[in-house]
C-alpha cells in the first residue's frame, strides 16, 4: 500500500469542506430517493465509489435514465442522460444554495426536472438546501484524498463481503449519514429499533435495522468522534459484545457510539493497511456472530485461497 491508498485526513483541517460536501451530496442523493423503488433497508437510496469520485447508478426517469457523479479527480460533477445529453458542474468554493440552483437548472436543461424535500436529513442543522449560504467550502485536495479511502476501504470491504453466503448488503455510501458500509444478517427478525436518529423518521431506522445485523464501514467523523474511523456494530447489541477480543490492537469498543472502532490514523500506518482491516471486520463480526448466536455454518463461505 501507498500513501496514495490511504492518505492522511486530518478533520479539523478539511471539516468545512466535508460538512460543505455531505449536504451537497444529500441533495444529489434525494433526487436518487425520488427516481428509485423502494428497497429494504433503503438500499435503492445509496451511491457507489467508482473510478473518479461517486456515482448515483443509473436511475429511471420515464422511458430514459439519468445518471450523476461526483467526480473528486477533474472536480467536478456529472449530469449524464440515456439520450446523450451532458451536464457538468464545476467543484469548487460555493454555498449549497448555489449548488442546489446549479443542479436544478441543469436537470430542467436536459428535461428532467425533480423535486426533492429540501432539508438534511440525519443531522441536527435544518437549513432548506435553496437558502443555505452558509456551508461554502471546498478543498479539493481533501475531497479527493476522501474518496481514495472510500474506495480502498471498498476492495476490503468487498473482499470480506465474499466470505458470506447469507444475506449482506452491497458495499455502498450512504450520503444520509456519509459512511461507506456493508452489512450481514443473521436471518432473524430484530426487536423494534428505538429510532430517534436526527430528522430521520423512525419508520426507516426500523426498516433498516427490520433484522439481526453486524454492519460495518468507514466514517470520515463528526462531533462524537472528531476523527476518521472504521467501525463496527451489532443490532440487537449481544450482551458482552463490548468485552470481546479484537484485532488489531488499535481497535477498541466506544461506549458512546456503541461500536468497535479503529481510528483511521492507526491503520494507515500500519506495514499492511489492508490485513489490519481485514482483522478488524472480521473479528468484530465474530463478536456479534459468536455472541449472537448466529448459524455461522450455514451462512459462511470458506475464502478462496
Amino acid at each position: 500500500m501507498t500513501h496514495l491508498d490511504w492518505p492522511a485526513l486530518p478533520y479539523e483541517e478539511w471539516k468545512d469542506t466535508y460538512e460543505t460536501l455531505h449536504l451537497w451530496m444529500q441533495i444529489v442523493g434525494k433526487i436518487r430517493l425520488d427516481r428509485m423503488p423502494w428497497i429494504n433497508h433503503c438500499w435503492q437510496v445509496t451511491f457507489y465509489p467508482s473510478a473518479r469520485g461517486l456515482t448515483t447508478g443509473s436511475m429511471p426517469y420515464g422511458a430514459e435514465h439519468l445518471q450523476i457523479d461526483f467526480d473528486f479527480v477533474g472536480h467536478e460533477l456529472v449530469l449524464q442522460t440515456s439520450r446523450g445529453e451532458r451536464r457538468n458542474i464545476a467543484l469548487v468554493p460555493m454555498s449549497v444554495a448555489d449548488f442546489y440552483r446549479a443542479l436544478m437548472a441543469a436537470l430542467e436543461a436536459v428535461g428532467m426536472p425533480v423535486q426533492i424535500y429540501r432539508k438534511p436529513v440525519e443531522m441536527e442543522g435544518q437549513v432548506p438546501f435553496d437558502v443555505d449560504t452558509l456551508h461554502r467550502a471546498y478543498d479539493g485536495e481533501y475531497a479527493q484524498r476522501c474518496w481514495r479511502i472510500v474506495t480502498s476501504s471498498a476492495v476490503v470491504l468487498t473482499r470480506f463481503r465474499s466470505h458470506f453466503y447469507g444475506k449482506v448488503s452491497p458495499v455502498h455510501f450512504f450520503w444520509g449519514s456519509f459512511d461507506l458500509a456493508v452489512t450481514r444478517f443473521s436471518g432473524r427478525t430484530a426487536p423494534p429499533h428505538p429510532g430517534g436518529m436526527p430528522n430521520l423518521p423512525d419508520r426507516v431506522t426500523r426498516d433498516a435495522y427490520s433484522h439481526e445485523v453486524s454492519s460495518c464501514g468507514f466514517w470520515p467523523g463528526g462531533a462524537p468522534a472528531p476523527y476518521p474511523l472504521f467501525y463496527s456494530y451489532a443490532y440487537p447489541e449481544p450482551d458482552g459484545f463490548g468485552a470481546a477480543p479484537l484485532r488489531p490492537s488499535g481497535a477498541r469498543y466506544d461506549s458512546v457510539l456503541r461500536e468497535f472502532v479503529l481510528p483511521y490514523d492507526a491503520l494507515r500506518k500500519a506495514d499492511n493497511p489492508e490485513e489490519e482491516l481485514l482483522a478488524f471486520l472480521q473479528s468484530t463480526y465474530e463478536a456479534a456472530a459468536n455472541l449472537g448466536h448466529w448459524d455461522r455454518r450455514g451462512l459462511e463461505a470458506t475464502p478462496p485461497q
